[in-house]
């Protein structure tokens, strides 16, 4: 292991490409978390073309590995794999998302949806399966001539692609990291029972599975055990699956936070910050998000109009800034919930309102350096996801706050098992707690939010990537010697 690289497998790599070679950074936690691994380790990271751009770029270098670097200077070895157009599609619109994110974030509304059809079972035969035997297939030819080697496949885009290389190469070490949540059995009931083995055979084709929290691994293994009759062992983290044990562990994914202190001292954050300064009222909210279903905002913007009405001395005194970046909106359920959320937004404005006093506004936008500029001075963070499978920015916040914020934290998401006790912990369907919190936030003594927020800077700097990295490898290590032995 120690002299080869590792291969990494994603849907989404560390940078996609544009128009005239165009270089942007991958999006998404999932890429975060990964460059963090890439930075620690020679790697061949193996990922989906996701542009046209990106399927010239695979056939400019004959399908092969190449070196690219990010706009930030991290350079990496990509092999980027161009699947069938229509397969993609089925794979990642049909199937990946909305099906399986909807049900790893209990987002489907059982009374009405899903209604699985032949559209739905061909997408997964035609599509979801097609790409993974296509990453498979490139996987398995960087693993060529390998003796052992190691194999990281990350999150649910890539289900069936480690049985695809195990029945290949049986000698391969899998790792397969899931980076949102494991819900619980019945929710996986929502599939035909061919797809939901499928997927079940191929995760368990893994020698180790791991997630961001315990609580998922719990999930995970009682599911196996529920669903797929396998022997576990909750208390170990072992699955008997298929002739062999798969170890299931959680890795909690840390931030960069020397990265995100790095961020905040570039000219472009100060701009913002000017520009923040010179508009702020008393008192700042502050939440920075995709514009996801899982990420519960709705519920967030109808807190604050409950907390404005039952407390008016606040009126003209705070003001809630929202930074949402519009996601997957090639599906009608997420159009839908962004009009939703501007329809929100326009009458919360329109009850509270004044000439010179807007009380939410609404960024649409993806900007790293105009969030943490937010970032250095609200006053509360609102992290309220229905369920979440870490959430980065609970940690980014404080770790740059200059205005002792106080962090409202969603006791659903994967930051609660290490910020709980140092945030103010809510229900995330309960909006009156939710509103309560944001007003116990904004009249706490200052010596509270202070002793708050220097704790959750102590436990975000507690680990960096390279621990996590090391965390999982070290398990890696282990498992390979103890199937060599």
């Amino acid at each position: 292991m120690e002299g080869d690289p590792l291969v990494l497998v994603s849907n989404r790599g560390p940078v996609t490409y544009g128009p005239g070679d165009e270089v942007r950074r991958g999006t998404g936690g999932l890429v975060t978390a990964l460059i963090g691994l890439a930075r620690h380790r020679e790697v061949t990271w193996v990922a989906s073309a996701m542009t046209d751009e990106d399927v010239l770029m695979a056939e400019r270098h004959g399908g092969r590995p190449f070196p690219v670097q990010t706009p930030d200077g991290d350079e990496y070895r990509v092999k980027l794999v161009a699947s069938d157009a229509e397969a993609y599609d089925r794979f990642y619109n049909i199937i990946a998302n909305p099906m399986l994110w909807f049900i790893q974030h209990y987002l489907w509304d059982l009374s009405n949806a899903p209604a699985i059809r032949r559209h739905e079972t061909e997408a997964f035969e035609f599509g979801y399966n097609v790409v993974n035997e296509d990453l498979a297939r490139a996987v398995l030819e960087e693993i060529e001539g390998v003796s052992n080697p190691v194999v990281m496949v990350h999150d649910y885009h890539l289900y069936t692609l480690p049985g695809l290389v195990r029945h290949a190469r049986p000698d391969a070490l899998l790792h397969h990291f899931v980076h949102i949540p494991w819900s619980q059995p019945d929710s996986w009931r929502v599939l035909p029972s061919m797809i939901r083995r499928e997927i079940y055979d191929g995760i368990l084709s893994n020698d180790i599975v791991g997630f961001h929290t315990r609580s998922y691994r719990t999930s995970f293994l009682q599911c196996c055990r529920d669903l797929m009759g396998c022997s576990v062992d909750i208390e170990a983290g072992t699955v008997h699956s298929g002739g062999h044990d798969v170890w299931v562990r959680a890795y909690p994914l840390p931030i960069d936070a020397t990265a995100v202190e790095a961020v905040a001292a570039r000219p472009r954050v100060h701009e913002f910050e000017r520009e923040l300064l010179s508009r702020r009222r008393d008192h700042l909210i502050l939440r920075v998000d995709r514009a996801d279903l899982s990420k519960n905002v709705l519920r967030g913007f109808t807190a604050f109009d409950v907390f404005l009405e039952q407390h008016p001395e606040f009126r003209e005194k705070v003001t809630f800034i929202a930074q949402l970046m519009p996601s997957r909106t090639d599906i009608p359920e997420y159009t839908e919930y962004l009009e939703r959320i501007e329809a929100v937004v326009a009458v919360v404005n329109h009850r509270h309102g004044s000439p010179d006093w807007m009380p939410i506004q609404l960024k649409l936008r993806d900007d790293l350096e105009e969030a943490v500029a937010a970032y250095k001075h609200y006053d509360v963070l609102i992290v309220n996801a229905m369920f979440d499978g870490m959430n980065l920015v609970a940690k980014e916040g404080p770790m740059v706050n200059e205005r002792a914020g106080v962090s409202i934290l969603s006791e659903n998401t994967g930051a609660h098992e290490e910020l709980g006790e140092c945030a103010l912990s809510v229900n995330p369907f309960d909006i009156q707690e939710l509103a309560d919190s944001i007003h116990a936030a904004l009249t706490m003594s200052l010596q509270e939010r202070r002793d708050r927020l220097e704790a959750l800077k102590a436990i975000v700097t507690a680990r960096d990537p390279g621990d996590w990295v090391d965390e999982q490898l070290a398990d890696i290590r282990m498992r390979e010697r103890q199937r060599l032995s």
